[in-house]
């Protein structure tokens, strides 16, 4: 499954019309499903995530992407109040440098730390690539 934001801010590079809207060239093949949406989550996109899941007997589902803390983390949270078994593949995950409102900059490194403490054995259980391939 892929999931792509469709973003319908004017200056937005996620916009469709821009290049920043495409998969990267490490994201082939074709989806089972391919969701689109203008919000964090994944669970608000088209089509109906939470249906299709279901349809299928799908319990469970590893996520990475980006951004750590915004969408990857929005889409594991709702994924684990509808009682999914939620996988969140930190080092498949990335984000960037924010400024917080006083005006001190939070790294990535600290956020994607903050996310993982957050998420793991409440809403996801947090895992390396390796844990899933190895």
């Amino acid at each position: 499954m892929f999931v792509r934001h469709d973003s319908d801010e004017e200056v937005s590079p996620l916009r469709p019309d821009e290049p920043g809207n495409a998969f990267k060239p490490e994201v082939s093949g074709e989806p089972d499903l391919l969701v689109t949406k203008q919000v964090n989550s994944a669970f608000y996109g088209a089509p109906d995530l939470d249906a299709w899941l279901r349809e299928r007997g799908i319990s469970s589902f590893a996520l990475c992407g980006i951004t750590t803390n915004h969408c990857v983390e929005t889409t594991a949270r709702m994924g684990g109040n509808l009682g999914y078994d939620v996988l969140f593949v930190l080092d498949a995950c990335a984000t960037f440098d924010r400024e917080g409102p006083d005006g001190e900059v939070v790294t990535a490194e600290e956020l994607t730390r903050a996310t993982a403490a957050s998420l793991h054995d409440e809403f996801a259980t947090v895992v390396s690539t390796r844990d899933l391939v190895g």
